[in-house]
């Protein structure tokens, strides 16, 4: 395998709404809030279902990665249920190979309500399920010794069983790459997320939000300043304002596409560090390699959900 995804097994509900569904249901715009399964089923019962897609952060960089013609593979934790053989027939069908042998389990799979207001935006609420309880008896290390790159997602790390199974992952890796994925994660973990940040990864995603919140700085110059020093590849998106990788001090950027018609921006993230890995595992330069995660990305905001089709 070229690279191996350990991420947030979860079906993604997508969902249109109107603004003051968010107010009314006390939910913040753009963010991502975790619920358990009666609040989450209370939420539900009063949207209509556009579609359900398998989704997860890194589960989706995988598919692009996948489409992009690498061999790819995903571990994440789901129930043998209705919901759990849909999200393995999702991956299957986008030639991710899904390297988790699922069983009952006493909680459901994971899912994701993906809520779209009229400006494009998305706001998530996540029951994780069962995904949330993934731990190092689900990781092979075997797998992971034999793939390339190792790529985990922020929104997995928890203390207690996730924590370890990250460990045992990236004890096995040849080379560990992990997105922020979300100023929650940021704020919730900060300590640990800098620690891994400095220490264990070889390869950092993460948005401008996310890195300055992270840094518990003010200004952009600040996180450039950080990241020289790291001697680390930190790459960072900046909405409209493009990307930047910063690598051992040298800083190579990349503008945004202009004038796209955005539909939904679910999925953007993920589509651009798939992108941004292709390059890296395909030796291309990291000019190449933002060029190609700004391109994916900017593909998945002009359609609705996550996944481009073939």
């Amino acid at each position: 395998m070229k690279v191996i995804g350990i991420g947030n097994a979860i079906v993604d509900v997508i969902c249109k709404v109107e603004e003051n569904f968010l107010t009314q249901n006390k939910l913040t715009k753009s963010t991502m809030k975790l619920v358990d399964e009666s609040e989450f089923k209370k939420l539900l019962s009063k949207l209509k279902i556009e579609e359900t897609v398998s989704g997860g952060s890194v589960a989706n960089s995988m598919v692009g990665l996948s489409q992009l013609g690498n061999k790819v593979g995903f571990i994440g934790k789901v129930s043998d249920d209705i919901l759990g053989n849909k999200y393995e027939a999702g991956l299957k069908k986008e030639n991710v190979e899904f390297l988790y042998s699922k069983k009952k389990e006493n909680v459901p799979t994971g899912t994701c309500l993906i809520l779209i207001t009229p400006d494009s935006e998305r706001t998530m609420v996540t029951f994780l399920g069962t995904a949330g309880k993934i731990n190092k008896y689900d990781i092979d290390e075997n797998i992971v010794k034999q793939s390339d790159i190792l790529f985990l997602e922020g929104y997995l790390w928890d203390e207690g069983d996730p924590k370890e199974a990250f460990e045992k992952a990236i004890n096995n890796s040849n080379k560990v790459v992990m997105s922020l994925s979300d100023l929650f994660c940021v704020e919730r973990h900060k300590p640990h997320f800098l620690e891994l940040v400095k220490n264990k990864l070889d390869v950092t995603f993460s948005n401008e939000q996310e890195i300055m919140s992270l840094i518990d700085v003010k200004t952009f110059d600040d996180v450039i300043n950080f990241a020289k020093n790291l001697n680390k590849l930190i790459v960072i998106t900046r909405g409209d304002k493009g990307a930047i990788a910063i690598n051992k001090g040298e800083i190579v950027e990349c503008s945004a596409k202009k004038n796209l018609n955005i539909k939904d921006l679910t999925g953007a993230g993920d589509l651009f560090a798939g992108g941004f890995l292709h390059g890296l595992i395909n030796k291309k330069t990291i000019k190449e390699s933002l060029e190609t995660g700004t391109e994916m990305s900017a593909k998945v905001i002009q359609i609705i959900g996550a996944r481009l089709n073939n």
